[in-house]
């Protein structure tokens, strides 16, 4: 199944009050492509003058595999135990470490769930194309050796981008655009200079298929 933003919220809402006692604010939930993680939990850490403070906490779930609504529920899960470690400050002595694999027991024993430390991607089947045409802002570079290079950009952080291009003097080629083009919907969304090769021919023919644009 591919879940929407709406049916993540539900689940994240009942898994809180159900297994959580309510106590997690509501993070930025996110579908995404990852063909590496089912999903992921992220937050931005700053230090202050009492320690470091964490913020903008984040979950994302794959749909690029085929996953079941129950597998989906138990990814989710999973990254709501990083989360929950996370908000409450307690010290796990891993990623991976008996605090989470203490929640992660309690789960599965108590209610059943399959949670697990790690998942495989081999031999797992991808999901269903999908008609993906959500307008994406798109970065094209060319080096001196003639190789492409395509990359999705978040469009809050494409001036500073652009700014730190000026100084990547192996970018002999530069082209801002807009595509709705379904190619781009397993793009990692970028805020750093990370890009994707792609042939030539792919490179002009997105090129000439998007709408230019100034940054």
């Amino acid at each position: 199944m591919t879940p929407t933003r709406e049916q993540m919220r539900a689940w994240f809402d009942t898994f809180n009050r159900q297994y959580f006692n309510g106590e997690l604010p509501l993070p930025r939930l996110a579908l995404g492509n990852s063909r590496t993680r089912l999903g992921s939990m992220s937050c931005r850490r700053r230090r202050t003058l009492t320690g470091w403070r964490l913020s903008d906490f984040a979950i994302r779930l794959s749909t690029y595999y085929d996953c079941t609504e129950r597998e989906m529920q138990t990814v989710l899960l999973h990254e709501m135990i990083h989360y929950y470690i996370a908000w409450k400050g307690m010290r796990d002595d891993a990623p991976h470490g008996s605090v989470f694999r203490s929640i992660m027991n309690r789960l599965n024993t108590r209610h059943g769930w399959d949670i697990s430390v790690s998942a495989s991607m081999r031999g797992r089947k991808t999901a269903a194309p999908h008609n993906d045409r959500r307008p994406r802002l798109v970065l094209a570079l060319e080096n001196s050796r003639g190789e492409c290079f395509l990359t999705v950009v978040n469009p809050r952080y494409a001036a500073q981008l652009k700014s730190r291009l000026k100084n990547a003097a192996d970018a002999t080629q530069r082209a801002w655009f807009v595509s709705t083009d379904p190619f781009f919907s397993d793009f990692t969304t970028v805020r750093s200079l990370r890009a994707r090769k792609v042939k030539r021919e792919v490179f002009d023919e997105k090129i000439a298929c998007g709408t230019m644009v100034d940054i």
